[in-house]
């Protein structure tokens, strides 16, 4: 009686061990699948069309290197003088323009009298030969008053310039000083008679001393 109870009890202790040998494969198996899924469950692509996807790059490499060549070429555009020599655009930061404000530009008018001016002068028997243009920037008006009133701004511009000597025009100061005595005695006449005068610049078209 003694052996059959061992023995059964050699049976029972067997059968526990496979048991417990199967739970333990199983749950190995189990860990195995639950570590797979995690690593691996945030890829849902699917295993089928990442094989076509595999097998259209290997039929048409061309098109996978033209995406990837079309990645890498950004266009760049910019204005013809920011070009380089070989009309490529710089790269890197742009210079920005300066902005520069815009300034009243008023035009220019323009009279010149017509023929020359010739007189002796002063202390001398030298005698100057010059051309004669004004200007300003105010309106026409007062070019229309110059052209009126010619005959009394000849004597004024002859008178003023037989006050000069030879060596008081020889020099360019000199030439500039009589020019500003013209465009103040031509400016009291035009004063004189309609009330402004508004000649702003004297000018030489020609200038010969004899």
């Amino acid at each position: 009686m003694a052996e059959n109870n061992n023995q059964e009890e050699d049976k029972k202790s067997n059968i526990l061990k496979y048991v417990l040998f199967g739970l333990g494969g199983f749950g190995l198996m189990g860990l195995g699948i639950f570590l797979g899924a995690f690593f691996l469950g945030g890829n849902d692509s699917d295993p089928s069309s990442e094989i076509t996807q595999i097998i259209e790059k290997k039929e048409n490499p061309e098109v996978d290197d033209n995406e990837e060549n079309s990645e890498e070429i950004v266009e760049v555009e910019c204005a013809e003088e920011e070009k380089d020599e070989e009309g490529n655009c710089p790269v890197g930061p742009k210079k920005i323009p300066k902005l520069v404000p815009e300034e009243d530009l008023f035009a220019t008018t323009y009279y010149e009298f017509p023929g020359n001016f010739t007189t002796n002068l002063k202390g001398s028997k030298k005698f100057l030969q010059v051309s004669i243009g004004v200007s300003t920037q105010y309106d026409e008006q007062v070019m229309a008053n110059v052209d009126s009133h010619q005959l009394a701004l000849r004597s004024e511009i002859l008178g003023i310039i037989s006050e000069f000597a030879a060596e008081d025009v020889s020099n360019r100061e000199g030439k500039k000083l009589l020019a500003d005595k013209l465009k103040d005695g031509i400016n009291e006449i035009l004063e004189d008679v309609e009330g402004f005068g508004g000649v702003e610049n004297v000018h030489f078209t020609s200038f010969v001393l004899q």
